[in-house]
C-alpha cells in the first residue's frame, strides 16, 4: 500500500502543473482577494461625511468665505507694482551660491 502511495506521490510531484501551476492560480486567486478586501477600506474611508457650516459653528469649527479671502488677495496684488522688477540669476549647480549673491550684491550696489 505504501509502495502504491509512494508511487502516485513520486508521479505527481514530477508534474509541472502541481509544482508550479496550482501555487500559481492560488496566489493569483488569493491576492485578487485581498486586493479587493484593501481597496474596499479606501473606499470606505473615502466616503467620509462633509461636514455643513452649521455643523462646523456647532463643533466650534471658524469657517472662512472663500470669495472674501479671493478678494481680498486680489486687492494685494493690485497694490503691488508689478512693472517694476529686476531679473536676477540664480546660481548654477556647479558654482558657489556664496559668491554668486556677492557678485549680485556687487552689481545691485553700483547701480
Amino acid at each position: 500500500m505504501s509502495a502504491t502511495f509512494r508511487n502516485v506521490w513520486d508521479t505527481l510531484m514530477k508534474s509541472k502543473f502541481l509544482r508550479r501551476g496550482i501555487p500559481f492560480i492560488i496566489f493569483v486567486g488569493a491576492g485578487s482577494y485581498y486586493l479587493k478586501q484593501f481597496a474596499s477600506i479606501r473606499y470606505k474611508f473615502r466616503q467620509g461625511k462633509k461636514l455643513t457650516p452649521e455643523e462646523a459653528e456647532k463643533l466650534g469649527i471658524k469657517t472662512v468665505d472663500a470669495d472674501a479671502v479671493c478678494e481680498e488677495m486680489l486687492k494685494e496684488i493690485e497694490k503691488k507694482d508689478l512693472d517694476d522688477w529686476q531679473n536676477i540669476r540664480g546660481p548654477r549647480p556647479w558654482e558657489d551660491s556664496k559668491t554668486m549673491q556677492a557678485q549680485q550684491r556687487e552689481k545691485s550696489a553700483i547701480r
